[in-house]
């Protein structure tokens, strides 16, 4: 159970009023953006990845941008990264815009626990960020601390003066510091790491603020429930599937994907609560998985979540559903550009295209030209397919798509191989 980065650890540190950098997630629109660069002049683009990950910086993966073009072209270069984390290749899911810290030193600060001593140690250096790991002995302390005392303010000012710190940042950090004691006890943490904090000049004094976080949570001490943060993020016992898809969480309200039927061959893509609940209820275990993919996602996460989906299921599938009530607010054309964009890239990475049946049943915004960016992919791969529009019930899309199922896998399937191989 970790968390890593602003996105969740924003949240975490304002629990103690630890501060952090103003930011923004990938999902913010270029007005945010460019309001942001005016206050600041400077951001800082990262890619958000769900585990705690180091060396990001020597890897090439934090840009400094100064202007609204090369924070775009940042985003789309770092959105889905990828990162070799030991013997794993990490891929991001999606990037946060911070802002830029003016600073002269970077303090590095971490709690952990000893399974040598069995209590808890903090390390501290004012010569953190990226060059942390090649550090001697002589620039990063390492200093006990008795669980029933805690962290002592004279433990953290003995430690900078010996390291060298700058008198003028010492008495700034003795006051922030000990709060990520009541942080780890309080909230069920095993480990949290700090790299780098900054010192932001604030008037006449000085104020330390966390730049990047990782953090790692004690699944069987319940206290990590009160930090309030998104289950999904901390899932357990969950399938490959749901664990990678479930990354791409970003909205309160929407709901985390759940794996149905292994066996099941309607893959759905569901917009809205109660398409969610109509087709669950209505295709029963046919659908592969549930989920709510509404509140107008960008096209870079709903390509990704199709991205991901048709990998670990079209080639099971028989029918490929779309369905949705009619939007309010979510752009029809945006999400389905991303579905069948990524559909057509699967096709195109796999060498074939996947025998399956696409029905479509939406209505709302951009409806139509959304419907005919559809139309032209899916004819483009020789795939059947039916579109419904706002004015077909739901339920009849949905009995429609359940005909079609049974039908493909009795003899549809088997017809259209003949046809597309002779």
């Amino acid at each position: 159970m970790q968390l890593s980065g602003l996105k969740y650890g924003a949240q975490l540190l304002q629990l103690v009023d630890f501060p952090v950098p103003e930011f923004l997630t990938g999902g913010a629109a270029s007005g945010e953006i460019q309001a942001m660069l005016d206050r600041h002049r400077r951001l800082v683009v990262k890619p958000v990845f769900h585990v705690g990950v180091g060396k990001k910086g020597k890897a090439g993966l934090v840009r400094v941008v100064d202007s609204l073009p090369a924070a775009l072209e940042a985003k789309r270069a770092l959105y889905f990264a990828t990162h070799q984390h030991g013997t794993q290749t990490l891929r991001a899911n999606g990037v946060t815009f911070e802002e830029f810290v003016e600073s002269d030193i970077e303090i590095y600060f971490a709690i952990l626990e000893s399974t040598r001593r069995r209590k808890p140690i903090f390390s501290l250096s004012p010569w953190g960020g990226v060059d942390i790991e090649t550090l001697g002995p002589d620039k990063l302390a390492h200093v006990w601390i008795d669980p029933f005392i805690g962290l002592k303010s004279f433990d953290i000012t003995n430690a900078l003066n010996d390291l060298g710190c700058p008198p003028r940042y010492i008495s700034p950090l003795v006051q922030a510091l000990p709060r990520l004691w009541d942080l780890y006890e309080s909230y069920g943490l095993s480990t949290i790491e700090l790299n780098p904090i900054r010192i932001k000049r604030a008037g006449a004094g000085y104020v330390p603020v966390a730049c990047d976080i990782k953090a790692a949570f004690d699944q069987d001490n319940p206290a990590w429930r009160r930090a309030g943060l998104p289950p999904g993020i901390f899932q357990q016992d969950t399938s490959p599937f749901e664990a990678e898809i479930n990354q791409l969480r970003t909205y309160q309200g929407q709901s985390d994907v759940l794996d149905l039927n292994p066996a099941g061959t309607i893959l759905p893509f569901m917009f809205g609560g109660g398409a969610n609940s109509a087709a669950t209820e209505t295709l029963g275990d046919r659908a592969l998985f549930t989920s709510d993919f509404g509140g107008n996602p960008p096209y870079e996460k709903m390509y990704e979540i199709a991205r991901i989906a048709l990998r670990y299921h079209l080639d099971r599938a028989n029918v490929l559903l779309v369905i949705g009530g009619k939007a309010n607010n979510t752009d029809i054309y945006i999400t389905f550009r991303g579905i069948f964009d990524a559909l057509r890239d699967h096709a195109a990475a796999q060498g074939r295209v996947a025998p399956v049946f696409v029905v479509i049943g939406r209505g709302g915004p951009n409806l139509i030209k959304g419907m005919v960016y559809a139309r032209d992919i899916l004819d483009s791969l020789k795939l059947p397919y039916r579109m419904f529009g706002y004015d077909t019930s739901m339920i009849l899309t949905l009995e429609y798509a359940k005909r079609i199922d049974e039908w493909w896998g009795r003899e549809g399937r088997r017809r259209y191989l003949e046809t597309t191989t002779s």
